[in-house]
This record gives structure tokens, C-alpha cells and sequence, in this order.
């Protein structure tokens, strides 16, 4: 056996294939099938998650010693910083959150503790470990299922106590055990060819009670102790309910996979998933620099405090164990358009030591964000449209026209990246898709006529396209 199998931290059953097989070249072209642009942005984080895969194949001794390199992207709204850490994620399969850094307050003060982000991210790593076994014990729950509603569909005859002879008796049974057998192996076959999917069965749904409130606060912001106590007492209620075939085969399915699964195991998995493949997007990190003599920014200079320890490495408890953050990848982004990064406290400054500028967007990417992903904004309205039996024909001076009033928007007001394209196609098809129910079948070209005909008199107007793109 390999030291790197020896080794690897990540408990039977963590989806961490995708990690393994990805180079960075592989990842940034993987990334530029989304993202346009930003080539420095996505080279960075391409090395940070290689780096995670290399880390897994050294000693345990070495492991320890090693730091993920965190890294902080700088760059306006809308240029792509939030998409490309959710789909690095997505490609590796990682444990993902993305919070706002000014949601957080200062221990002591009313809101969120930073401590959150970690409980957070453990309950993601949950749900990716239970998806993963779930493919483990699939065939057993559906064999499983199958048998529940064959048990409900034709239950057991039920038996009397009386019979003439002891011979006699005996026949008869035997007889009714021979022809139930008979008429449960049809009922079966007739199940699996799906000829039953419109039979109604009642099955029992279990409820928990929904979780208790208490001055604003959620359960999962309670002491730990406190919060297990409170599940255990809370009653669990049992309603029996009529289900067609098809729909009760899914809730039996999750019946079974849950009765089949190791919550233990899972929760011990998730949690060395989320200790070393976990990824912490902490977006708006420019938001928590204090200004000069406003009062109401007392607590951001906590928060920031707050943050450090976490970022450099601490344990942190959460309902299902402690939870170290030694090794979780942090990116933090910001806009830094008041502030500099240099404005941060020193210590966690010292803790994003790689940053990465993402560029504004050019009219060139513009059109290139219309035209290139596979899931375009032009792909998803032409979509959107064809289920109303209007075809619309994006042609490619209309495009350049879009890209360029987007541009041109941007430059004159508040630039807001790509966001911006979103504002501009809604309104440009305002009318369209009002009207679409009505015209049946048709074929609409967006072209640059029709472009300037709808948007030009708002484009030019800067009160207007203040409030209205």
C-alpha cells in the first residue's frame, strides 16, 4: 500500500475523486467554460486546490506542517470573483459556503458569531457524504422499498383459528399460503414493470417538531449541549398518509436509505472532508475596515479579530465534534474601493498571502459572456421563450450592440460587471415576454435595430438608466 493511501485523510465514501485527476490546467479550462476572463484569478486558484491534492499524498507528519494558501481576490462587482470559488467547488467537489463578512458582529454584540461559517460548512460536507453513500446502499433501499410496497399492496391473509380435522386445517392453510404466494410474485412483477405507479397506499411519515425560536435566535446558535437537548426532548410525530405508487416509492426509498446509513460514520466523515477539502468564500471583506469616527463601526474592527483566529487555525465546536480550521482554504474578496487591503489588520493580512486583481470588464467580454457559456444569458432566454413557441434569434450586430450599451451603462453610472447584462436583456425582452403567451408561434431576431429602438433613448439618458438599467 502507498504512503499517499496510507494517508489520505479523507474517510471511505468522501467524494474527492474529481480532486485527484485535476491539474490546474485542467481546472482553468474547465473554469474558462463558465468564466470569461480573469486568467490570473483562475491560475491562482487552479494551483491552491492542486496544491491541496499534492499535500494529501505526503506523510501525516508532513501534512500537519503544511498551510493552505489563502487567497484574497480584489475586483468590482460583477467581474466573477463569487462564481469562479462556486465553481471550483462544484468541479472539485468540495465543501463550499460563500458568506458576507458583514453579516458578522463582534462577540457581544446582537448578530451571527464568525464560529457560524464553520458549523456551516461541516452541514455542507454532510449533505455531500450522505449523497455519496446514498450510491453505496442505493440497491439495497430499492430492493427494500420494493418489498414495503409489496407488503402494502397485498398484505398477509389474515389467519383464523378454527378447523374441522387438524388434517383438513392444515390443507386449507397450505392452500391459502400457495395462492397469497402466487398473487404476491404477480403483484411484484406487475410493480417493477411499473403497471401499479396510480395505486394508492397509506404509509407513515415521520415530523419532527419545528425547531423552537428564542429572542430572534435560531437552535443552531444555542450551546451545543443545549441545542442536543432540546432535539431529543422535541416530540416526533407520526401521520399516516394516502400516496399514489409513485410518489410514496421515494419516501419509502428515503426511509430506507436513512435506516441503512451510519449517521456516525457520515458526521465523522464530513468532518475530515470539511477539515481538509473545505473552501470558505468570505466575500465583502473590505466591508468590515472601520472608517475614521463613525461610531456605528465599533464592532468591524472585532469582527476582523474575530476572524483571525479562525483563519489561522483554531478548533471549533459544532453538534457533531470539534472541527479544526487549520487546513480549510479561505478566499476572501472584496472591491476595495474605499479601503485597500493594506487597511486590515496586519495579522490577517499575513494569513491571504496570495491576491489576485480581477480586471473590469471590457465590451469584448461582453460579448464573449453573451455568446461563450454553454449556459449563456442569450441560450437561457431563447429557452425560456421556446417553451412559448417563440423562437429568438440572437443575430451577432445585435450582441455587439448589448455588449456595448452594457459597457457604455457601466462606464457612466455604477459599474456592476456582468450584472449589468441582466438589467439591459430584462428589459430589452420586457415587452416580449409579456406578450409571448399570446403570439402562439413566431420568430423574433434580435438585431441591433431592435436593440437601439428599445434601450438606446434609456441608454442615453443617465437619469434614466440610473434607476432604470
Amino acid at each position: 500500500m502507498s504512503s499517499a493511501t496510507k494517508t489520505n485523510p479523507s474517510a471511505p465514501g468522501a467524494p474527492q475523486h474529481s480532486m485527484k485527476s485535476m491539474t490546474p490546467k485542467e481546472i482553468v479550462a474547465a473554469l474558462d467554460r463558465h468564466i470569461i476572463g480573469q486568467a490570473d484569478a483562475k491560475r491562482a486558484v487552479s494551483i491552491a486546490m492542486r496544491n491541496r491534492w499534492r499535500r494529501q499524498q505526503l506523510s501525516e507528519e508532513m501534512q500537519q506542517e503544511v498551510s493552505p494558501k489563502n487567497i484574497m481576490m480584489i475586483g468590482s462587482t460583477g467581474v466573477g470573483k463569487t462564481e469562479i470559488a462556486r465553481r471550483l467547488a462544484k468541479l472539485t467537489q468540495a465543501p463550499f459556503i460563500k458568506v458576507e463578512a458583514t453579516k458578522y458582529t463582534e462577540v457581544g454584540y446582537y448578530g451571527r458569531d464568525v464560529e457560524s461559517m464553520v458549523r456551516e460548512l461541516v452541514d455542507n460536507a454532510i449533505a455531500l457524504v450522505r449523497t455519496s453513500e446514498r450510491e453505496t446502499v442505493k440497491q439495497m433501499a430499492q430492493e427494500r422499498t420494493n418489498n414495503r410496497l409489496i407488503e402494502l399492496l397485498c398484505p398477509n391473509p389474515v389467519k383464523y383459528e378454527f378447523s374441522p380435522t387438524a388434517n383438513e386445517g392444515e390443507d386449507q392453510e397450505s392452500t391459502v399460503t400457495d395462492s397469497f404466494e402466487r398473487t404476491k410474485s404477480k403483484m411484484k412483477k406487475m410493480l417493477i414493470d411499473g403497471e401499479l405507479e396510480n395505486r394508492t397506499v397509506e404509509i407513515t411519515i415521520e415530523q419532527k417538531a419545528s425547531p423552537v425560536m428564542m429572542g430572534g435566535m435560531g437552535v443552531e446558535q444555542m450551546d451545543m449541549d443545549f441545542q442536543g437537548m432540546l432535539e431529543k426532548i422535541m416530540p416526533t410525530s407520526h401521520t399516516k398518509k394516502e400516496l399514489p405508487v409513485s410518489v410514496a416509492r421515494n419516501v419509502i426509498f428515503d426511509q430506507e436509505c436513512d435506516a441503512l446509513l451510519d449517521d456516525d460514520k457520515i458526521n465523522s466523515s464530513a468532518i475530515k472532508l470539511a477539515e481538509n477539502s473545505g473552501i470558505i468564500f468570505l466575500d465583502e471583506i473590505d466591508k468590515v475596515i472601520a472608517s475614521e469616527g463613525k461610531s456605528a463601526d465599533v464592532s468591524r474592527q472585532g469582527v476582523q479579530r474575530d476572524l483571525l483566529p479562525i483563519v489561522e487555525g483554531t478548533s471549533v465546536q459544532t453538534k457533531h465534534g470539534y472541527v479544526k480550521t487549520d487546513h480549510i482554504l479561505f478566499i476572501a474578496a472584496g472591491a476595495f474601493h474605499r479601503h485597500q487591503p493594506s487597511e486590515l489588520m496586519p495579522e490577517l493580512q499575513g494569513r491571504f498571502p496570495i491576491r489576485v486583481e480581477l480586471n473590469d470588464l471590457t465590451k469584448d467580454d461582453f460579448v464573449r459572456i453573451l455568446t461563450e457559456p454553454k449556459s449563456s444569458l442569450t441560450r437561457q432566454y431563447t429557452a425560456l421563450l421556446q417553451t412559448e413557441g417563440v423562437e429568438l434569434e440572437f443575430t451577432n450586430d445585435g450582441i455587439e450592440e448589448l455588449a456595448s450599451i452594457a459597457f457604455q451603462v457601466n462606464q457612466s453610472t455604477m459599474n456592476i460587471g456582468a450584472r449589468r447584462l441582466y438589467t439591459i436583456l430584462e428589459r430589452l425582452l420586457e415587452e416580449l415576454s409579456y406578450e409571448a403567451p399570446d403570439m402562439k408561434m413566431g420568430k423574433v431576431s434580435i438585431n441591433a435595430a431592435y436593440v437601439r429602438d428599445r434601450l438606446a433613448e434609456v441608454a442615453q439618458d443617465e437619469d434614466l438608466s440610473r434607476y432604470i438599467l
